[in-house]
């Protein structure tokens, strides 16, 4: 199950308070200050941890602290640190102030490690205050105090590809085709209710992490649909690949649907609507062989297109292969794309 949001809250610990004692001891009777400093409060430590997908460990347990650090002690001894509470988190976390709206991190690479509250520095016992001319300091200071916060996480997946298309267009199946994966499949819209990864294995060791998304419905901009929520996950994507039913079971045109999804991908956001993209004319085993080059190029002049776009069907595997060779080659021959930190 994919939990793309949580709320948390995080403590970091107390530093430790200065020690104030003065040397104690038979047949020395000018014994000198040996109180010791503090120890330094433990910080809470976000760290990226690429085993995990999703936010769902952080749901039953949002409360986290990071150990206070130790008093000073005599005999110029110096307090123990806290230890720090250290939070995992998947590839591809945002993490905002619920205060302040502020953006505290955006963690994208391996081993990231953010410090999202600090720790209370260690008090100063009355050892480190002696001078030539105070000799018997009384000073020490408390530790200092912790930090407390509340902060929201915000999940977005980092796929190469973002499967994109109206529901029912044929996604599940083709991410099912191309992967291990197996998201649900069924005849009816809406069968994926939250996104699913999956990894295409090509030859020469080489794999693309593949997303497929919630189909998408005309406002779902807006709000309408399962779309919107999940919008925000294809942005983290290198390429989309826009799935076209090219024979819906509804009777619906595809020319309509492709634009339906184009307009909903600019309206929300214009990272999405300057996205590169792969279209693919899903579904071709529907087409009768005899009928199939003149509708594929009837539909690809009706779209406004100087080519017919890749043949693919999920169910027979046509095409596929040809279609991981062209994303391979489009993802590794541009720059890498720079991932948004804010949006929708």
């Amino acid at each position: 199950m994919l939990i793309d949001r949580a709320t948390i809250f995080v403590r970091s610990g107390k530093g430790g308070a200065g020690c104030l004692s003065f040397r104690r001891e038979k047949y020395i009777p000018k014994g000198g200050p040996d109180g010791g400093d503090g120890g330094r409060g433990g910080d809470v430590i976000l760290e990226a941890d690429p085993s995990q997908d999703t936010l769902l460990q952080l749901t039953p347990r949002p409360h986290y602290r990071a150990e206070s650090g130790q008093g000073g002690m005599g005999k110029s001894r110096i307090g123990r640190d806290g230890a720090s509470c250290i939070i995992k988190v998947p590839l591809g976390t945002l993490v905002h102030d619920r205060e302040t709206g502020e953006l505290v991190a955006d963690i994208n690479e391996v081993g990231q490690r953010i410090v999202v509250a600090t720790g209370g520095a260690g008090g100063r016992g009355n050892e480190s205050y002696k001078s030539s001319t105070n000799q018997t300091p009384r000073e020490w200071t408390p530790g200092g105090d912790w930090v407390e916060r509340t902060l929201r996480l915000e999940l977005k997946l980092i796929a190469d590809i973002g499967l994109v298309g109206l529901p029912n267009a044929g996604k599940s199946t083709l991410l099912r085709s191309l992967s291990r994966a197996k998201p649900k499949v069924a005849d009816y819209p809406f069968t994926t209710l939250s996104p699913h990864l999956g990894i295409a294995e090509l030859s020469r060791h080489r794999r693309l992490v593949l997303a497929d998304i919630p189909g998408l419905i005309e406002g779902a901009a807006g709000g309408a649909g399962l779309g919107h929520d999940f919008l925000r996950h294809i942005e983290r994507t290198n390429r989309i690949v826009h799935v076209l039913d090219v024979m819906p079971f509804d009777g619906s045109d595809p020319e309509t649907n492709y634009h339906t999804i184009r307009g909903e991908l600019a309206e929300y956001s214009d990272v999405l609507g300057a996205k590169p993209e792969m279209l693919i004319f899903n579904k071709i085993d529907l087409v009768p062989e005899a009928d199939r080059d003149t509708y594929c190029q009837d539909l690809s002049n009706r779209l406004g297109l100087d080519h017919v776009p890749l043949l693919v069907s999920g169910i027979s595997g046509e095409g596929t292969e040809a279609m991981l060779e062209r994303l391979w080659s489009d993802i590794h021959a541009a720059p890498r794309a720079v991932w948004p930190t804010e949006g929708s």
